[in-house]
């Protein structure tokens, strides 16, 4: 408001004021506020625009980064990486060895809320590594099935919980880790009252701690460094003062890492912090002068393998030798992938306000750069994103620069957005997003940018997930697209449960942030500061992406690549910096060999998990104003079949406040929803089953799926999509289920029930034909009332359960239903004394009409 201040002032010493009438005087000081507002609104609209507001730039920052990746000691019998000239499978942790366990993990833990077991769960969860995480209590959880082994790795949160262990327990732990040759990460955490040196209890080994340290190290002759680059030096203090250190008295230990004591720098000479002497000795590795912070027990004192940690993740090279010891320990079992395929995404290359857009120099800095960037990733392409209508939309030299991308077009991968960068959530009708994706098309054709890479990204992921059917639909007809990306499923937060599905032929990748926004222009405006994005790319969030994720599509945006260039500084950075101290190969390839790539490493992923859009306030952003949650179900029957849910399903659409989904084609009553490929087709399919409530408080919607209480990925399914629904199964003998079931199939004229007798069907062996087997398997298994409910309860809590009994149902469904009311807590009550009547023909209760008749379910219903 200074401008209007200053305007008004120097008006106000000028105007001869005792003249004025006060009508004028009013509509004066209205007219210098609006021009100043307008001024102001112009101001937050376009920032850098308008002469002495654009922050002048002298040069972009320089990547400082300096390894000595050519200069590191590779000792005689410890393999080289990749990158030295050596296969990868010299750096492997595999063993010729016929191991007879599972590459699965378990973590042993103080409590379920602990900070460090929640940051060891968060990397296995980024790696995508099966584990189990336990209470460290009293009791084990099962360690082996039949003859083999459930665990591939064993990881306790606490040293101190381990070595306190009770006898049995222990000597049971340890005779399972020889033999089945399982190994162990122990990490020893530092207290305020710990001792502040003391001999581990029953080892050869001592500790010290509440340390504060620094040149951090690793030794190069350890055979636990896989994905870790021995010979370079972290200097400087380490993070935290409460580090433990271990000091061995026996040959089974061997240093993975050292540090020194934060303000010793000793008189060693082989002390380096610089990395630029040469290698080091053996010896230093284990002397006085170093303190070993990570320690490995090759097992020659008890025949168990261990490797301690005097941290957590408070340092991030732990986190690297924490995944080679994971490799190390499981024999390559439970190991990453070395390679890693970096594509870099450039988001409206074309849309930005005038004063913040690329110029001609800033895309030949573009080209340059990736020219350079092969030799640290192989085959590095820029991916420019475009929408065609923005193109020329800037400043004179701006438009030279948007000019010289489609002279340099060449040189670049390209992918479409939209012609006007339009949402897509916010366009209903197919057509309108079609005409308007041709345009962006014929943009294409007209200026020589290739269109067939049959990759594509919404603005803002709009439509994407939630999925949007109009989207699907037009970037398949105009585009053939096959592959886009999104950082929306199945949620934008945490980044490291970010996964890809497919839908409709089109494989969804997750895409990355790399700390680069719309906003994020100079070096010396960064939020938080340049510290804070040197931590990003120095072993954090950006660094650790690359680490954690074979395939990454990182999001940047136009304006990150002219004023600062932080792009540019950003990733050459990182590329750097992953150089230095990983064995990581980068190398990037197009989008459709991504896909294949990702969906090959991951096939679990392609089908995908619905959730509900109202649960996430940026899912809520993105979606359809014309869709609404209030469509989807209150609750659900569940079955299983044959218990009576097709009687209880009648019942329940008596009440004048509950309304069922409308019937299939296919399966009538029941949307068969969560159990089959109908989940395939999507939330919207889902939702066009039930009606509109004319007040969502007090109408309840359901559905009734009998084969949903049985099969296996229902239970998470519906979790994840109606985490509040209440559900009901009605279950009756699991015997009287399995003969009804075979005598339903018979009416069917089933050629095996013809055929076989039912207690042959359910006396089949493995020996019998498939048909007898698949129908015994049938009549059998959703009989298994407390391992399917068992199931069920790992995602909904009990009290949104209810157990009827079908037999109660039968002779007395009045009750029962009284019984359903109270649980839906649901209003107003209704009297089914009144509409239910017992007929003695059918010998079941029916429903009573409107002329005072009943209205009965078939021979085979209701009994």
């Amino acid at each position: 408001m200074r401008l209007g201040g200053n305007l008004i002032s120097l008006w106000m010493r000028h105007l001869p004021v005792k003249k004025c009438h006060p009508t004028k005087l009013i509509s004066g000081l209205l007219c210098v506020c609006l021009c100043a507002m307008v001024y102001l609104g112009y101001k937050a609209s376009y920032p850098y625009a308008g002469t002495g507001v654009i922050q002048t730039r002298t040069e972009p920052p320089v990547p400082s980064i300096r390894c000595h990746v050519n200069k590191t000691y590779v000792p005689r019998g410890r393999a080289k990486s990749p990158r030295m000239g050596v296969p990868r499978s010299a750096v492997d942790h595999k063993t010729d060895d016929r191991l007879r366990i599972d590459n699965q993990i378990l973590v042993l833990v103080e409590t379920q809320y602990s900070q460090l077991g929640q940051d060891i769960v968060a990397v296995l969860e980024a790696n995508k590594m099966k584990f189990k995480m336990e209470a460290a209590s009293k009791t084990l959880p099962y360690l082996t099935y039949m003859d083999k082994g459930r665990y591939g790795v064993i990881i306790f949160e606490n040293l101190e919980a381990y070595v306190n262990m009770d006898m049995w327990n222990r000597q049971l732990l340890d005779k399972y880790c020889r033999e089945y040759k399982v190994g162990m990460i122990i990490f020893s955490k530092s207290r305020e009252d710990s001792l502040l040196s003391a001999k581990v209890q029953g080892f050869p080994l001592y500790i010290n701690s509440q340390l504060q340290l620094r040149d951090f190290e690793m030794n190069p002759y350890s055979q636990v460094l896989r994905v870790t680059r021995a010979g370079e030096v972290w200097s400087g203090t380490l993070p935290g003062d409460d580090w433990t250190v271990f000091i061995a008295n026996h040959s089974t230990y061997e240093s993975v890492a050292v540090a020194r004591l934060n303000g010793h720098q000793g008189n060693d000479p082989d002390h380096d912090p610089d990395g630029d002497h040469g290698p080091k000795s053996k010896d230093y590795y284990m002397n006085s002068a170093t303190q070993t912070t990570v320690i490995h027990d090759m097992g020659k004192f008890d025949g168990v393998k261990r490797i301690l940690f005097g941290n957590g993740f408070k340092f991030w090279l732990n986190r690297l030798l924490f995944l080679d010891s994971i490799s190390f320990l499981s024999h390559g079992k439970v190991s990453i992938p070395l390679e890693r395929y970096i594509l870099v995404d450039v988001d409206d290359i074309f849309v930005g306000k005038p004063g913040i857009r690329m110029k001609a120099h800033d895309v030949n800095a573009m080209v340059s750069a990736q020219r350079s960037w092969r030799q640290y990733v192989d085959n590095f392409h820029f991916n420019l994103g475009f929408s065609g209508r923005y193109f020329h939309h800037g400043h004179p030299d701006e438009d030279e620069g948007d000019t010289q991308l489609l002279d340099k077009k060449d040189e670049f991968w390209w992918f479409p957005h939209v012609w006007r960068h339009t949402q897509p959530h916010k366009v209903d009708n197919t057509t309108r997003l079609q005409h308007d994706m041709e345009k962006n098309y014929d943009f294409a054709k007209k200026n020589g940018i290739a269109v067939n890479g049959q990759y594509a990204v919404a603005p803002h992921h709009s439509g994407v997930y939630p999925v949007h059917d109009p989207l699907f639909e037009a970037w398949k007809s105009v585009w053939k697209v096959k592959v886009t990306s999104t950082e929306e499923y199945p949620h934008l937060k945490p980044p490291r449960k970010r996964r890809g599905f497919v839908y409709r032929g089109i494989k969804v990748l997750p895409r990355q942030t790399c700390g680069l926004f719309t906003h994020t222009l100079f070096i010396d405006r960064y939020p938080g500061g340049r510290a804070r994005l040197e931590a990003n790319i120095r072993g954090g969030a950006l660094f650790q992406s690359i680490l954690y994720n074979p395939i990454n599509i990182f999001m940047t945006h136009m304006p990150n690549f002219a004023n600062d260039r932080l792009a540019l500084y950003t990733f050459e950075s990182v590329f750097k910096f992953v150089q230095c101290w990983t064995n990581l190969e980068m190398k990037s390839v197009p989008p459709i060999q991504l896909s294949d790539l990702y969906f090959n490493m991951y096939p679990e992923e392609k089908n995908p998990i619905w959730q509900d859009p109202c649960n996430d306030k940026r899912h809520l952003a993105i979606w359809s104003v014309n869709k609404t949650c209030d469509r989807l179900p209150r609750f659900l029957v569940i079955g299983p079949q044959k218990t009576g849910t097709t009687a209880l399903y009648t019942f329940l659409a008596m009440h004048p406040a509950i309304y069922s989904n409308y019937p299939s084609r296919q399966t009538f009553e029941e949307v068969q929803f969560f159990s089959g490929n109908n989940y395939l087709k999507g939330l919207d399919w889902y939702m066009s089953f039930f009606p509109l409530p004319s007040n969502a408080s007090s109408e309840f919607l359901f559905e009734k799926s009998a084969t949903y209480f049985d099969k296996r990925h229902v239970p998470e399914r519906a979790a994840a999509l109606l985490p509040k629904a209440r559900l009901i199964t009605i279950l009756i003998s699991p015997a009287k289920r399995a003969y009804s079931w075979y005598q339903h199939i018979r009416a069917h004229k089933d050629p095996t029930a013809m055929k076989y007798t039912f207690y042959e069907v359910i006396t089949a062996g493995s020996d019998a034909e498939r048909s007898l087997q698949a129908l015994s398997r049938r009549c059998l298994i959703p009989g298994l009332y407390a391992q399917h409910l068992d199931k069920w309860l790992s995602h909904y809590k009990a009290k949104q359960l209810l157990v009827l009994d079908g037999e109660l149902l039968k002779i007395n469904p009045m009750a029962v239903m009284n019984r359903v009311q109270k649980f839906l807590l649901i209003q107003p009550y209704f009297d089914y004394s009144k509409k239910l009547r017992y007929d003695r023909k059918k010998g079941f209760y029916c429903q009573v009409t409107n002329n005072d008749h009943t209205k009965c379910l078939g021979r085979s219903k209701g009994q």
